[in-house]
């Protein structure tokens, strides 16, 4: 996943920047004040006492980050090594993961890594905008919990690579970047990416149907079009699937996500096995949305994970996860490696906050 490029600053820094303020405050007489508070708070940093996001008035001390591209490992496609017992710890980190520093103040954990953030320090680079920060500050330490901003972006998942190949696609497709897809715009992609070289090959009707399906998953709340970030996290998804063996694919789940799925099987299987009816219902658990009557926000939260069928989030979906499934599905039965396997690809298409299904199970 991406990572930044830089951390905090170092005790040297630090000590440049409070030499830099205090010729600031001999040849600036009138920001006397607010230098003094801003020398008070690096050297609070720089002796280790911590000092509260607020006190960093300057914006230009929180850049948006720059993200580095992950690369395959030689070994990725070899099975990892996750059991189902013992259970893996969860802790979260202890810092925020911008400034570095810790505070009294509560922080917001993601519900995808163990990354924590102060909401003023989330405020300073623009991942916080209007009513998104209320929604940080109710969702975060629910069950439901929110994705920072390295989670929530799928994209950053393909390698240099692999965003070549989208890119070529894309612009073989003539696709205009961070525009919104209408139906007519998505299943016109679907068909011209369908082609292959100078084959004329397009899509059948039950692919036509599907697609249309998915574009429907995708616009949950029936607007007539898709996000640009919810179809490019779509199409890097359909991407990991058709380039990355599924080992690959495993050794991207987080601890929290590795937990989660191990609860899931526990909780609707029988010792070491699970039928794969539930199997198959377990697909569709990991998109539990939230209640349409809910507060509404800028930012919507997918629910990593499955919600008790008591609870109101849970009987709203419950129709929508109980699918048919033959009789021979119905005996079935699949381990630990194979349910992780079948699922891997739609638990990490349930990391954006977005409320749409990034890939719409089967079914």
């Amino acid at each position: 996943m991406g990572v930044l490029m830089s951390k905090r600053q170092t005790v040297e820094q630090v000590q440049k920047e409070v030499q830099e303020e205090k010729e600031a405050e001999t040849s600036a007489p009138v920001v006397q004040e607010e230098t003094s508070i801003n020398r008070a708070a690096w050297e609070r940093l720089r002796d280790g006492r911590g000092v509260e996001p607020e006190e960093f008035d300057r914006t230009s001390r929180f850049t948006p980050p720059a993200f580095i591209r992950p690369t395959r490992k030689l070994d990725d496609d070899k099975p990892p090594d996750i059991c189902l017992d013992p259970r893996e710890p969860v802790v979260n980190d202890e810092m925020c993961d911008i400034c570095e520093v810790w505070t009294a103040e509560s922080l917001f954990p993601c519900r995808v890594c163990t990354r924590v953030f102060h909401d003023g320090c989330l405020r300073r680079m623009g991942y916080l905008q209007g009513d998104s920060a209320a929604d940080v500050t109710e969702m975060a330490h629910t069950e439901t919990g929110w994705s920072c901003y390295y989670c929530d972006n799928l994209n950053l998942l393909l390698t240099e690579e692999e965003m070549y190949s989208l890119t070529e696609t894309f612009q073989r497709c003539k696709v205009i970047p961070d525009c919104s897809l209408t139906l007519e715009d998505f299943v016109r992609y679907r068909h011209q990416a369908a082609k292959r070289g100078d084959s004329n090959r397009a899509l059948s009707d039950e692919q036509e149907e599907q697609a249309a399906r998915q574009f429907a998953a995708l616009d949950p709340e029936h607007r007539g079009h898709i996000e640009w970030s919810d179809f490019l996290s779509h199409e890097s998804l359909l991407l990991l699937q058709q380039l990355r063996p599924q080992n690959s694919l495993l050794r991207l789940l987080t601890v929290k996500e590795r937990e989660r799925a191990r609860a899931t099987f526990l909780a609707r299987g029988s010792g070491n096995t699970i039928s794969e009816a539930e199997c198959h219902q377990a697909r569709h658990s990991w998109f539990c949305k939230r209640l349409a009557e809910a507060p509404s926000c800028s930012v919507s939260i997918s629910h990593v994970g499955p919600i008790a069928d008591s609870s109101p989030a849970g009987s709203s979906n419950k129709s929508e996860d109980k699918v048919p499934l033959s009789t021979e599905q119905e005996s079935r039965y699949v381990d630990w490696p194979t349910f992780l396997r079948e699922n891997v690809i739609y638990i990490l298409a349930a990391r954006p906050n977005s409320g749409a299904i990034h890939l719409k199970p089967p079914g």
